[in-house]
């Protein structure tokens, strides 16, 4: 197989190129129209695959239900919106569900699915802040332990890859220390820490930030919180929702501009109500959630921010044409990005010789032509 556009993003910029697949990798590049090609994009941009990993769900479908089909429906149509990989999220809640959440994401990815790859699963709780806890039930919040982790990433059959928590709770930091011994990322998260707190984190192994802006200690310019530590610490990896609803465009160009192009990373922070018109109601973490006009979902309880509804397309073009983000800043914060966070890139991230055949087509609107997953023409 042999695709080709005049707008292949390679080596941070856009040249026109052939793509060869083979057994769902890319096994060449060459010039565009050396050779007789099967697909001719023309015009249209080809980026590599978008990661997401921060989705609690999407089409009805929440990690925690523990429902096979409901979880194949998700990673079948979530290309759509160019996403080849994601991890499947959890949210709060007791020790029952959450091991049969984790459990059953193990048994998907073991038995077989179409369409994106599960990379894993991010635990998202139950070791959270009360005070910055969000739409997370409190109730469920306990303190972090080993030995409860462990049941849990035994039930996941080691499947999962990245655990938010607020370390401020984690005593001498020992379940930081633990998971980054197992290769498992630590993002501070939901957290109260001070700057303080986020520098011994990082240093103990935390290298990643959950949603920046969003359930975290903000910055002031003498107590700088987490937000200072998220500008400040050009390493750790931070996570953030781009709806332009949870952070203004405006913030959002603060926060990538301070950044850098290596370490920001993209995330939908989708509910199961992705893919359902506004005003549909849906429980989430026990507490019921509506979507607004404006695509964002909100306790109804207290109105708060519950999650989005959001594309990472579309969140590509907030970026780049409302928050005036470099366009190599924001295609690497769901790309390279995150497959750095985790290790995978290797065989995620970008496209080059080697590389899985995870590609998305774009149209001048962000909207998505065609999306490829090792090598398979998806729906779109």
């Amino acid at each position: 197989m042999l695709i080709q556009s005049k707008k292949v993003w390679i080596a941070d910029q856009f040249t026109a190129a052939a793509i060869e697949i083979k057994d769902g990798k890319i096994t060449d590049i060459l010039p565009y129209g050396s050779e007789p090609a099967d697909v001719d994009y023309g015009d249209l941009r080809v980026v590599p695959g978008f990661l997401d990993i921060h989705c609690h769900g999407a089409f009805g479908f929440d990690t925690n239900d523990a429902n096979e089909e409901g979880l194949r429906n998700w990673t079948k149509n979530i290309v759509t919106e160019g996403v080849t990989g994601f991890l499947a999220t959890t949210i709060t809640q007791s020790e029952e569900v959450l091991t049969k959440a984790v459990a059953n994401v193990a048994k998907v990815m073991e038995d077989g699915y179409e369409g994106a790859e599960i990379l894993g699963i991010h635990f998202e709780g139950p070791y959270l802040d009360m005070v910055y806890k969000g739409a997370q039930p409190e109730q469920y919040i306990v303190k972090p332990t080993i030995e409860q982790f462990k049941h849990y990433q035994e039930a996941a059959k080691g499947n999962i890859r990245y655990i938010t928590m607020a370390t401020e709770t984690d005593d001498d930091f020992a379940l930081t220390r633990y998971l980054t011994e197992n290769g498992v990322v630590v993002s501070i998260g939901h957290s109260a820490a001070t700057y303080e707190q986020a520098v011994m984190a990082y240093a103990h192994g935390a290298r990643s930030m959950t949603h920046v802006y969003n359930g975290m200690t903000p910055f002031k310019h003498r107590e700088n919180g987490l937000v200072g530590a998220a500008y400040r610490i050009r390493t750790m990896y931070g996570e953030i929702i781009c709806d332009g609803n949870h952070s203004t465009p405006a913030a959002l160009n603060n926060y990538f501009m301070s950044k850098g192009p290596d370490y920001s990373i993209m995330v939908s922070d989708a509910l199961m109500a992705k893919g359902s018109p506004a005003g549909s109601k849906y429980i989430f973490g026990g507490n019921e959630i509506i979507i607004y006009e404006d695509g964002s979902a909100h306790l109804t309880s207290t109105g708060g921010l519950a999650g989005s509804t959001l594309r990472l397309n579309e969140g590509l073009r907030i970026l780049v044409e409302e928050a005036m983000v470099p366009f190599n800043y924001a295609i690497n914060a769901c790309t390279i990005n995150p497959a750095r966070c985790l290790g995978l890139d290797d065989r995620k991230g970008m496209i080059g010789v080697g590389y899985d055949a995870d590609l998305v087509v774009l149209e001048p609107d962000y909207k998505v032509h065609q999306t490829w997953c090792h090598g398979q023409a998806q729906l779109s």
